[in-house]
Protein backbone atom coordinates (compact mmCIF):
# COMPACT_ATOMS: atom_id res chain seq x y z
CA UNK A 1 0.00 0.00 0.00
CA UNK A 2 1.56 3.36 -1.01
CA UNK A 3 1.36 6.65 0.84
CA UNK A 4 -1.89 7.71 -0.82
CA UNK A 5 -3.51 4.52 0.41
CA UNK A 6 -1.84 4.60 3.82
CA UNK A 7 -3.08 8.03 4.79
CA UNK A 8 -6.69 7.01 4.16
CA UNK A 9 -6.31 3.71 5.90
CA UNK A 10 -4.70 5.27 8.97
CA UNK A 11 -7.13 8.19 9.06
CA UNK A 12 -10.21 6.02 8.88
CA UNK A 13 -8.79 3.40 11.25
CA UNK A 14 -8.11 6.08 13.87
CA UNK A 15 -11.59 7.48 13.40
CA UNK A 16 -13.06 4.02 13.82
CA UNK A 17 -11.07 3.28 16.97
CA UNK A 18 -11.71 6.66 18.61
CA UNK A 19 -15.39 7.01 17.84
CA UNK A 20 -18.09 4.70 19.25
CA UNK A 21 -20.36 5.76 16.40
CA UNK A 22 -18.06 5.84 13.43
CA UNK A 23 -20.80 4.88 11.03
CA UNK A 24 -20.77 3.03 7.72
CA UNK A 25 -18.66 5.61 5.88
CA UNK A 26 -15.60 5.01 8.06
CA UNK A 27 -16.05 1.26 7.85
CA UNK A 28 -16.27 1.53 4.07
CA UNK A 29 -12.86 3.20 3.80
CA UNK A 30 -11.27 0.76 6.21
CA UNK A 31 -12.64 -2.16 4.23
CA UNK A 32 -11.57 -0.70 0.90
CA UNK A 33 -7.98 -0.01 1.84
CA UNK A 34 -7.21 -2.88 4.18
CA UNK A 35 -6.23 -5.02 1.18
CA UNK A 36 -3.47 -6.85 3.00
CA UNK A 37 -5.65 -7.68 5.95
CA UNK A 38 -7.53 -10.57 4.44
CA UNK A 39 -10.36 -8.68 2.80
CA UNK A 40 -12.12 -10.80 0.20
CA UNK A 41 -13.31 -7.72 -1.69
CA UNK A 42 -9.96 -7.17 -3.42
CA UNK A 43 -7.76 -9.50 -5.41
CA UNK A 44 -4.43 -8.07 -4.24
CA UNK A 45 -2.70 -5.51 -2.06
CA UNK A 46 -2.36 -1.94 -3.30
CA UNK A 47 1.20 -1.51 -4.59
CA UNK A 48 2.00 -5.22 -4.86
CA UNK A 49 3.62 -6.83 -7.91
CA UNK A 50 0.27 -8.36 -8.83
CA UNK A 51 -1.39 -4.96 -8.60
CA UNK A 52 1.14 -3.39 -10.98
CA UNK A 53 0.90 -6.33 -13.39
CA UNK A 54 -2.90 -6.14 -13.54
CA UNK A 55 -2.73 -2.37 -14.06
CA UNK A 56 -0.50 -3.09 -17.06
CA UNK A 57 -3.05 -5.55 -18.43
CA UNK A 58 -5.76 -2.93 -17.91
CA UNK A 59 -3.63 -0.56 -20.00
CA UNK A 60 -3.43 -3.15 -22.79
CA UNK A 61 -7.21 -3.49 -22.86
CA UNK A 62 -7.97 0.23 -22.67
CA UNK A 63 -5.33 1.54 -25.11
CA UNK A 64 -5.30 -1.30 -27.64
CA UNK A 65 -9.08 -1.43 -27.96
CA UNK A 66 -9.77 2.31 -28.09
CA UNK A 67 -7.01 3.21 -30.55
CA UNK A 68 -8.09 0.40 -32.87
CA UNK A 69 -11.70 1.61 -32.80
CA UNK A 70 -10.48 5.10 -33.71
CA UNK A 71 -8.46 3.99 -36.77
CA UNK A 72 -10.82 5.59 -39.37
CA UNK A 73 -10.68 8.97 -37.64
CA UNK A 74 -6.93 8.62 -37.08
CA UNK A 75 -6.40 7.78 -40.75
CA UNK A 76 -8.24 10.91 -41.93
CA UNK A 77 -6.46 13.05 -39.32
CA UNK A 78 -3.04 11.86 -40.53
CA UNK A 79 -3.96 12.52 -44.16
CA UNK A 80 -5.11 16.05 -43.37
CA UNK A 81 -1.76 16.65 -41.67
CA UNK A 82 0.43 15.39 -44.52
CA UNK A 83 -1.68 16.57 -47.51
CA UNK A 84 -4.01 19.44 -46.47
CA UNK A 85 -4.51 20.50 -50.09
CA UNK A 86 -6.16 17.18 -50.93
CA UNK A 87 -7.85 16.43 -47.59
CA UNK A 88 -9.22 19.87 -46.72
CA UNK A 89 -11.13 19.10 -43.53
CA UNK A 90 -12.63 16.22 -41.58
CA UNK A 91 -15.75 15.75 -43.71
CA UNK A 92 -13.89 16.19 -46.98
CA UNK A 93 -11.16 13.85 -45.73
CA UNK A 94 -13.66 11.06 -45.14
CA UNK A 95 -15.30 11.63 -48.54
CA UNK A 96 -12.02 11.53 -50.45
CA UNK A 97 -10.73 8.52 -48.48
CA UNK A 98 -13.93 6.52 -49.10
CA UNK A 99 -13.96 7.51 -52.78
CA UNK A 100 -10.41 6.24 -53.21
CA UNK A 101 -10.40 3.13 -51.04
CA UNK A 102 -13.99 2.39 -50.14
CA UNK A 103 -15.29 2.04 -46.60
CA UNK A 104 -12.90 -0.85 -46.04
CA UNK A 105 -10.00 1.49 -46.78
CA UNK A 106 -10.78 3.41 -43.59
CA UNK A 107 -9.43 0.46 -41.60
CA UNK A 108 -5.91 0.74 -43.04
CA UNK A 109 -3.33 0.43 -40.28
CA UNK A 110 -5.53 -1.38 -37.78
CA UNK A 111 -3.01 -4.18 -37.09
CA UNK A 112 0.02 -2.03 -36.18
CA UNK A 113 -2.35 0.21 -34.23
CA UNK A 114 -3.66 -2.71 -32.16
CA UNK A 115 -0.23 -4.19 -31.46
CA UNK A 116 1.60 -0.90 -30.97
CA UNK A 117 -0.89 0.76 -28.68
CA UNK A 118 -1.46 -2.41 -26.67
CA UNK A 119 2.29 -2.47 -25.95
CA UNK A 120 2.21 1.22 -25.17
CA UNK A 121 -0.78 0.81 -22.84
CA UNK A 122 0.97 -1.98 -20.95
CA UNK A 123 3.94 0.29 -20.20
CA UNK A 124 1.98 3.54 -19.83
CA UNK A 125 -0.49 2.42 -17.16
CA UNK A 126 1.64 -0.27 -15.54
CA UNK A 127 4.74 1.88 -15.10
CA UNK A 128 2.70 4.94 -14.12
CA UNK A 129 1.46 3.08 -11.08
CA UNK A 130 5.00 1.84 -10.37
CA UNK A 131 6.60 5.30 -10.63
CA UNK A 132 3.79 7.01 -8.72
CA UNK A 133 4.29 4.58 -5.85
CA UNK A 134 8.09 4.91 -6.04
CA UNK A 135 8.18 8.70 -6.13
CA UNK A 136 5.56 9.02 -3.39
CA UNK A 137 7.65 6.91 -1.06
CA UNK A 138 10.79 8.89 -1.92
CA UNK A 139 9.05 12.17 -1.14
CA UNK A 140 7.38 11.10 2.08
CA UNK A 141 3.75 11.42 3.01
CA UNK A 142 3.51 15.19 3.50
CA UNK A 143 5.52 16.22 0.43
CA UNK A 144 3.75 13.59 -1.69
CA UNK A 145 0.49 15.35 -0.88
CA UNK A 146 1.81 18.91 -1.24
CA UNK A 147 3.51 18.21 -4.57
CA UNK A 148 1.09 15.61 -5.88
CA UNK A 149 0.62 17.36 -9.24
CA UNK A 150 4.39 17.32 -9.81
CA UNK A 151 4.40 13.69 -8.69
CA UNK A 152 1.74 12.79 -11.27
CA UNK A 153 3.68 14.66 -13.97
CA UNK A 154 6.98 12.97 -13.13
CA UNK A 155 5.47 9.48 -12.88
CA UNK A 156 3.58 9.79 -16.16
CA UNK A 157 6.58 11.22 -18.02
CA UNK A 158 8.78 8.37 -16.79
CA UNK A 159 6.22 5.77 -17.84
CA UNK A 160 5.64 7.30 -21.27
CA UNK A 161 9.37 7.44 -22.03
CA UNK A 162 9.41 3.64 -21.85
CA UNK A 163 5.99 3.22 -23.46
CA UNK A 164 7.04 5.10 -26.61
CA UNK A 165 9.99 2.80 -27.17
CA UNK A 166 7.47 -0.05 -27.27
CA UNK A 167 5.14 1.90 -29.59
CA UNK A 168 7.57 3.44 -32.08
CA UNK A 169 8.11 0.49 -34.51
CA UNK A 170 4.39 -0.08 -35.01
CA UNK A 171 3.69 3.66 -35.23
CA UNK A 172 6.18 3.99 -38.09
CA UNK A 173 4.44 1.19 -40.01
CA UNK A 174 0.96 2.57 -39.28
CA UNK A 175 1.65 6.10 -40.48
CA UNK A 176 3.21 4.91 -43.74
CA UNK A 177 0.31 2.57 -44.46
CA UNK A 178 -2.15 5.41 -43.90
CA UNK A 179 -0.37 8.30 -45.63
CA UNK A 180 1.76 6.92 -48.51
CA UNK A 181 -0.38 5.95 -51.53
CA UNK A 182 0.90 2.82 -53.21
CA UNK A 183 2.90 1.76 -50.18
CA UNK A 184 2.22 -1.57 -48.44
CA UNK A 185 -1.27 -1.85 -47.01
CA UNK A 186 -0.69 -4.48 -44.29
CA UNK A 187 1.62 -4.97 -41.33
CA UNK A 188 2.77 -8.26 -42.79
CA UNK A 189 4.11 -6.43 -45.86
CA UNK A 190 5.10 -3.13 -44.28
CA UNK A 191 7.24 -4.31 -41.38
CA UNK A 192 9.78 -6.30 -43.44
CA UNK A 193 9.76 -3.57 -46.09
CA UNK A 194 10.97 -0.93 -43.62
CA UNK A 195 13.49 -3.39 -42.21
CA UNK A 196 14.83 -4.14 -45.69
CA UNK A 197 14.93 -0.55 -47.00
CA UNK A 198 16.04 1.37 -43.89
CA UNK A 199 17.18 -1.16 -41.32
CA UNK A 200 16.17 -0.96 -37.67
CA UNK A 201 16.74 2.80 -37.71
CA UNK A 202 13.66 3.10 -39.90
CA UNK A 203 11.49 1.93 -37.00
CA UNK A 204 12.96 4.38 -34.50
CA UNK A 205 13.78 7.50 -36.51
CA UNK A 206 10.55 9.00 -35.19
CA UNK A 207 11.28 8.30 -31.52
CA UNK A 208 12.30 11.90 -30.64
CA UNK A 209 9.20 13.56 -32.14
CA UNK A 210 7.16 10.69 -30.68
CA UNK A 211 8.51 11.53 -27.23
CA UNK A 212 7.82 15.19 -27.99
CA UNK A 213 4.21 14.30 -28.77
CA UNK A 214 3.46 11.57 -26.28
CA UNK A 215 5.26 12.68 -23.12
CA UNK A 216 3.46 16.07 -22.86
CA UNK A 217 0.26 14.28 -23.87
CA UNK A 218 0.61 11.66 -21.16
CA UNK A 219 1.70 14.15 -18.50
CA UNK A 220 -1.46 16.11 -19.20
CA UNK A 221 -3.53 12.94 -19.46
CA UNK A 222 -2.64 11.68 -15.99
CA UNK A 223 -2.08 14.89 -14.03
CA UNK A 224 -5.15 16.63 -15.43
CA UNK A 225 -7.25 13.51 -14.91
CA UNK A 226 -6.13 13.03 -11.29
CA UNK A 227 -6.74 16.66 -10.35
CA UNK A 228 -10.02 16.86 -12.30
CA UNK A 229 -11.37 13.83 -10.46
CA UNK A 230 -10.36 15.50 -7.21
CA UNK A 231 -12.11 18.74 -8.22
CA UNK A 232 -15.28 17.00 -9.45
CA UNK A 233 -15.78 15.22 -6.14
CA UNK A 234 -14.97 18.39 -4.22
CA UNK A 235 -17.06 20.94 -6.15
CA UNK A 236 -19.50 19.19 -8.52
CA UNK A 237 -20.59 15.75 -7.28
CA UNK A 238 -23.26 16.36 -4.62
CA UNK A 239 -22.07 13.59 -2.30
CA UNK A 240 -18.72 12.15 -1.13
CA UNK A 241 -17.03 9.58 -3.35
CA UNK A 242 -17.49 6.93 -0.67
CA UNK A 243 -21.27 7.34 -0.96
CA UNK A 244 -21.24 7.00 -4.77
CA UNK A 245 -21.83 3.55 -6.20
CA UNK A 246 -19.39 2.12 -8.74
CA UNK A 247 -21.50 3.19 -11.72
CA UNK A 248 -21.55 6.80 -10.48
CA UNK A 249 -17.79 6.71 -9.87
CA UNK A 250 -17.23 5.46 -13.43
CA UNK A 251 -19.29 8.36 -14.82
CA UNK A 252 -16.99 10.77 -12.97
CA UNK A 253 -14.05 8.87 -14.44
CA UNK A 254 -15.42 9.31 -17.98
CA UNK A 255 -16.09 13.05 -17.57
CA UNK A 256 -12.66 13.70 -16.05
CA UNK A 257 -11.08 11.64 -18.84
CA UNK A 258 -12.77 13.70 -21.56
CA UNK A 259 -11.71 16.99 -20.00
CA UNK A 260 -8.14 15.71 -19.73
CA UNK A 261 -8.29 14.49 -23.33
CA UNK A 262 -9.10 17.92 -24.76
CA UNK A 263 -6.04 19.42 -23.08
CA UNK A 264 -3.95 16.44 -24.20
CA UNK A 265 -4.85 17.01 -27.84
CA UNK A 266 -3.87 20.68 -27.81
CA UNK A 267 -0.48 20.36 -26.07
CA UNK A 268 0.68 17.42 -28.19
CA UNK A 269 -0.70 18.36 -31.61
CA UNK A 270 2.32 20.12 -33.21
CA UNK A 271 4.54 17.11 -32.50
CA UNK A 272 1.82 14.81 -33.84
CA UNK A 273 1.90 16.65 -37.19
CA UNK A 274 5.70 16.32 -37.33
CA UNK A 275 5.50 12.57 -36.59
CA UNK A 276 3.04 12.11 -39.47
CA UNK A 277 5.23 14.07 -41.88
CA UNK A 278 8.43 12.43 -40.70
CA UNK A 279 7.18 8.92 -41.35
CA UNK A 280 5.75 9.93 -44.71
CA UNK A 281 9.08 11.20 -46.08
CA UNK A 282 12.07 8.86 -45.96
CA UNK A 283 15.34 10.60 -45.08
CA UNK A 284 13.70 13.60 -43.39
CA UNK A 285 14.51 14.70 -39.85
CA UNK A 286 12.71 16.50 -37.03
CA UNK A 287 14.05 20.02 -37.70
CA UNK A 288 13.64 19.82 -41.48
CA UNK A 289 9.99 18.84 -41.14
CA UNK A 290 9.32 21.54 -38.53
CA UNK A 291 10.76 24.23 -40.84
CA UNK A 292 8.86 22.94 -43.87
CA UNK A 293 5.51 22.71 -42.12
CA UNK A 294 5.77 26.06 -40.33
CA UNK A 295 3.95 27.18 -37.20
CA UNK A 296 0.46 27.36 -38.69
CA UNK A 297 0.90 24.05 -40.48
CA UNK A 298 1.53 22.37 -37.14
CA UNK A 299 -2.11 22.96 -36.21
CA UNK A 300 -3.62 21.24 -39.26
CA UNK A 301 -6.09 18.55 -38.23
CA UNK A 302 -6.49 19.88 -34.67
CA UNK A 303 -10.30 19.63 -34.56
CA UNK A 304 -10.55 15.96 -35.57
CA UNK A 305 -7.72 15.23 -33.15
CA UNK A 306 -9.57 16.98 -30.29
CA UNK A 307 -12.63 14.85 -31.07
CA UNK A 308 -10.52 11.72 -31.36
CA UNK A 309 -8.29 12.28 -28.31
CA UNK A 310 -11.08 13.58 -26.09
CA UNK A 311 -13.22 10.53 -26.81
CA UNK A 312 -10.20 8.24 -26.73
CA UNK A 313 -8.93 9.47 -23.37
CA UNK A 314 -12.38 9.34 -21.78
CA UNK A 315 -12.93 5.79 -23.01
CA UNK A 316 -9.45 4.72 -21.91
CA UNK A 317 -9.95 5.92 -18.36
CA UNK A 318 -13.46 4.44 -18.28
CA UNK A 319 -12.26 1.03 -19.53
CA UNK A 320 -9.20 1.10 -17.27
CA UNK A 321 -11.25 1.92 -14.18
CA UNK A 322 -13.89 -0.66 -15.17
CA UNK A 323 -11.12 -3.23 -15.53
CA UNK A 324 -9.98 -2.43 -11.99
CA UNK A 325 -13.52 -2.97 -10.73
CA UNK A 326 -13.92 -6.23 -12.68
CA UNK A 327 -10.60 -7.68 -11.46
CA UNK A 328 -11.06 -6.58 -7.87
CA UNK A 329 -8.18 -4.09 -7.78
CA UNK A 330 -8.18 -1.51 -4.97
CA UNK A 331 -9.15 2.01 -6.07
CA UNK A 332 -8.22 4.53 -3.36
CA UNK A 333 -10.10 7.83 -3.40
CA UNK A 334 -8.32 11.14 -4.14
CA UNK A 335 -5.59 11.90 -1.56
CA UNK A 336 -6.45 13.90 1.57
CA UNK A 337 -4.15 16.18 3.51
CA UNK A 338 -2.24 14.17 6.17
CA UNK A 339 -3.12 14.98 9.78
CA UNK A 340 0.52 15.83 10.51
CA UNK A 341 0.49 18.48 7.76
CA UNK A 342 -2.81 19.89 9.00
CA UNK A 343 -1.26 20.38 12.45
CA UNK A 344 1.79 22.11 10.96
CA UNK A 345 -0.44 24.45 8.98
CA UNK A 346 -2.75 25.06 11.94
CA UNK A 347 -5.72 23.44 10.23
CA UNK A 348 -6.28 20.60 12.69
Amino acid sequence: MNLFGKQYYRKMTEATENSPKHGPLSNFFVKRLQCAGGSSEYSCEYGSAKYFALCGVGGVVSCGLTHTLMVPLDLVKCRIQVDPAKYKNLVNGFKVSIAEGGVRGLSLGWAPTLIGYSAQGLCKFGFYEVFKNLYANLLGEEKAYQFRTSLYLAASASAEFLADIALCPMESVKVRIQTKPGWSTTLREGFPRIKGEEGWNGFFKGIVPLWSRQIPYTMMKFACFERTVEALYKFIVPKPRAECNKAEQLIVTFVAGYIAGVFCAVVSHPADVIVSKLNQNAGSNFMDVAKTVGFMGMWKGLMPRIIMIGTLTALQWFIYDSFKVATGLPRPPPPAMPESLKKKLGLA
